[in-house]
């Protein structure tokens, strides 16, 4: 049937009638007020604009589409089933709204991509109306649009819904969910007088009202017009009073009351239009809210704090569900081994949703101890986090708990004798060789664990997934971490022990040895000076082994040692630099090419190891107490030869995760081939458990597909909240951004000063760094840090001192800004930018 009655339009329909019409159907059959209309289904306009054809003939040229199908003759038997429905509705004013395939997406709502027409008086004019809709699906917006959100143009079609006309009152938009913070307690209204197209098109700036519980927060926008139906037909622009609101606080409630139901039928928060006619209201249309950031499923009641891993990891996508679960498996087999209690699979306090992973850390904000504490961890490993968590402690609903936390003394207690940390931290200090000695062995130790022989079955095969982390890796990584702590807290109070600026000590901390990151880096940039003058088609000539013999040995023998890493390698879910080596193949073309042009990333490291020196003997030559300087001198020589081996703990988990991986893959391999799931990589989408069901026989690929949908969502999602709170709320919404009076602030990271060419890079793979540029970016693991090579300075959204990005920049000798609100944003690609390390700010 090429029209169907809307009443008859459900969810599964959505092929048929577009997202629009399935939405309005659902909520007629709800019982909610929807004016009554009909649907011109997807197949009539595939029969009229033969869309195939369209494409295949046409180069590529929207206009032209458009203008064919404004002008193509309609069939007679759609005319007269238009006309009749037509008749069903009274011949009355109509409206005329696009309803596409590809909208109300989970991930992209389209909204406002394809056209609406009002007040359609006429059969005539109805027809035509009919007409131009189909032709907006190929207006320049809606294919920009498409091709934004990797919508196939070929695989979306048209329907058209045809409603009796609202004469509205008043009309507008109301979201179930604050879509700015995020709060899902609230609902905002945007409301003008006559019909929702003022608001809607943003010709006006409605009245905006905020509605949480009982209480409406209102704010009179400047509308000097109202949009209202005219009486020949279509619509007209009137003048009226700003002054006077387009709604009252009653009726703000009744909708705010009206979209909740709405939210509940859906089961997700939802955009809503409304209009107020003489016989109530009237819902005109409902999509999902498509902007909003995922919530954990919370068990404990009240309001709760969230802090993002992936922002403190430098992971700036979502995890795959296996990902999820490898990661709190195995910070649960750390926290056993170091005698903190972690029952189940994942630490208690460890939240995901979405592929996106958070700790709960609502009870630091409620005792003492916390609130001392939390900031300035946060303030070492990502700045603006820190002040976002503090700008919560005001409020009410985080109060402090009365009496002294003596459970959490008593715990820290325990945890200090059992781990023997003042000994640990005594043994260090007094012979570090040997401290890093023994932290070498332990790497190796795990390295020939890892290495075992294969197992034969899948049960196998995952129960040594598991074992590679829990008995392999995590009791390495307990062994490393509590060693590397005091050594790390020195580092943090070196200003004040030494007397010493932060800037000083940032050059102090410069040219680390002993650091496995910076290392590899070096050692890739070696290899890549022996490539010589003919660097073109590296990755092919390294497939077909024609490079020269000491550069082969050299790759194979960095890919043996290094290939576990990638970027966000935390996810076991991320193919490794072994699976796909293009990525290493790259950064050696691009050293090869850098160094051939005079730029020694190995001298330059060297220099800053040398700056290094002579700064830290400066610092202890002018303090005038004879014991005080050598005391200095003391911690500042252990730090130095201590604080490299910050990322063993790290380094340590990505071998236990690429291991898993490796025994995961062969899995995949097995279960694909006797066809229980349909590709190697479903294993991925599933947990230990889900996927010990597979194994025995179940089938999951439904719940496979699914997850492989919200991941394929939260990849394109580009805003990462540092904190969420329980209701939705992002707390960082309600803080000011940072600016100075010609550019941005952040935090301070690596000390120096540096003018050059900005280049923006939100992923690192493919991408290149000529020397003597800028990097700005959301925020970096070890996946990123070849790019330093070549940088000239570094600017971070996330990030602070002790994040990841700003030690391997100190390590560099390149200056350094991090915690920089909207960074890869608000600098462009190619622009000149100024980076004041010490300072912490970027001139723009």
């Amino acid at each position: 049937m090429p029209v169907l009655r809307l009443e008859k339009v459900n969810a599964r329909m959505g092929e048929v009638v577009g997202g629009k019409a399935a939405n309005l159907g659902e909520l007629l059959a709800a019982g909610f007020r929807v004016p009554p209309g009909f649907v011109i289904t997807t197949d009539a306009y595939e029969d009229v604009c033969r869309v195939t054809d369209l494409l295949d003939g046409l180069p590529n040229s929207a206009p032209e589409i458009r203008e064919r199908i404004r002008t193509t003759a309609l069939p007679p038997e759609l005319i007269t089933a238009i006309t009749a429905g037509h008749e069903e509705l009274g011949a009355g004013p109509v409206a005329v709204r696009s309803s596409a395939t590809a909208e109300d997406l989970p991930h992209a709502s389209f909204a406002g991509q394809q056209d609406t027409y009002l007040n359609v008086v006429g059969p005539e004019a109805l027809l035509d109306a009919v007409r131009r809709c189909w032709a907006s699906l190929w207006t320049d917006r809606a294919v920009a649009y498409r091709e934004a959100n990797g919508v196939e143009h070929s695989a979306v079609r048209l329907a058209v819904v045809v409603q009796r006309m609202v004469d509205a009152r008043t009309a507008g938009v109301l979201f179930t969910a604050n879509p700015v913070t995020g709060d899902r307690s609230e609902s905002v209204i945007d409301a003008n007088t006559g019909l929702g197209e003022s608001v809607v098109s943003g010709s006006v700036t409605p009245d905006h009202f905020v509605v949480s519980g009982n209480r409406v927060t209102a704010r009179l926008g400047d509308k000097p017009t109202s949009i209202r139906s005219a009486a020949a037909g279509g619509v007209e622009t009137v003048a009226q009073d700003s002054e006077v609101a387009s709604i009252d606080d009653e009726q703000a409630r009744e909708l705010a009351e009206l979209g909740r139901d709405v939210a509940r039928h859906f089961g997700a928060p939802q955009d809503v239009e409304w209009a107020i006619g003489a016989d109530g209201v009237w819902l005109t249309q409902s999509r999902p809210i498509t902007t909003l950031f995922p919530l954990p499923a919370e068990a404990e009641a009240g309001l709760r704090m969230y802090v993002s891993i992936n922002v403190a990891q430098g992971v700036y996508r979502p995890l795959t569900p296996m990902g999820v679960a490898t990661l709190g498996l195995l910070a649960s087999g750390v926290l056993r081994e170091l005698g903190l209690p972690a029952p189940g699979v994942r630490p208690e306090p460890f939240r995901s949703a979405g592929g996106w992973v958070f700790l709960d850390i609502t009870r630091t904000a409620r005792n003492r101890i916390g609130r001392a504490v939390v900031p300035r961890l946060m303030a070492a490993g990502e700045a603006r986090t820190g002040r976002v968590y503090e700008s919560l402690l005001a409020d009410p609903r985080f109060a402090l708990e009365p009496g002294v936390p003596w459970r959490l003394w008593r715990a820290l207690g325990r945890f200090l004798a059992r781990n023997r940390i003042p000994l640990l931290l005594a043994g260090v200090l007094r012979d570090p060789a040997r401290a890093r000695d023994e932290a070498f062995r332990r790497v190796e130790e795990l390295r020939s664990d890892l290495a075992a022989p294969e197992p034969a079955t899948a049960r196998e095969r995952l129960e040594t997934a598991r074992h590679a982390l829990l008995r392999a890796t995590a009791p390495r990584m307990a062994w490393v971490a509590p060693r590397m702590m005091p050594i790390l807290l020195l580092g943090r109070l070196l200003p004040k022990l030494t007397r010493a600026t932060e800037s000083e000590i940032h050059v102090v901390l410069s040219g680390i040895p002993h650091n496995v990151t910076t290392e590899m880096d070096l050692e890739l940039w070696s290899i890549a000076q022996h490539i010589g003058p003919d660097v073109d088609d590296l990755a092919a000539r390294y497939r077909d082994r024609s490079l020269p013999a000491e550069v082969l040995c050299g790759l194979d023998e960095f890919l043996q040692r290094h290939g576990h890493r990638t970027a966000a390698e935390i996810d076991v879910g991320v193919p490794r630099w072994s699976e796909d080596p293009d990525h290493v193949l790259g950064l050696v073309e691009n050293y090869a090419r850098t160094g051939g042009a005079g730029h020694d990333a190995a001298q330059r490291f060297r220099e800053c190891a040398d700056e290094a020196e002579v700064m830290a003997s400066e610092i202890v030559s002018r303090l005038p107490n004879r014991v005080h300087a050598r005391i200095a001198a003391f911690l500042l020589d252990r730090v130095r030869g201590l604080a490299g081996l910050r990322e063993l703990p790290k380094y340590c988990a990505i071998l236990g995760i690429a291991s898993t991986r490796r025994h995961l893959r062969r899995i995949g391999d097995e279960l694909s081939s006797s066809r229980r799931i349909s590709d190697p990589a479903d294993v991925f989408f599933l947990d230990f458990d889900e996927l010990s069901d597979v194994i025995d026989g179940n089938d999951h690929r439904d719940l496979i597909a699914a997850r492989r949908e919200t991941h394929k969502r939260e990849l394109r999602r580009k805003h990462l909240p540092r904190l969420l709170l329980s209701d939705g709320t992002e707390p960082e919404t309600q803080l000011a951004v940072e600016e100075t009076g010609d550019g941005l602030r952040g935090t301070s990271a690596s000390a120096g000063t540096v003018t050059g060419v900005a280049r923006v890079i939100r992923d690192p793979v493919d991408a290149h760094l000529n020397p003597g540029e800028i990097l700005v970016a959301p925020s970096t693991d070890p996946g990123w840090t070849p790019l330093f090579l070549t940088a000239s300075g570094l600017v971070m959204e996330m990030g602070g001192p002790n994040s990841h990005g700003a030690t391997v920049a100190r390590e560099y000798g390149i200056p350094a800004v991090v915690g920089v609100t909207d960074a890869t944003t608000r600098i462009t690609d190619g622009q000149t930018i100024t980076i004041h390390g010490s300072t912490g700010t970027v001139e723009l």
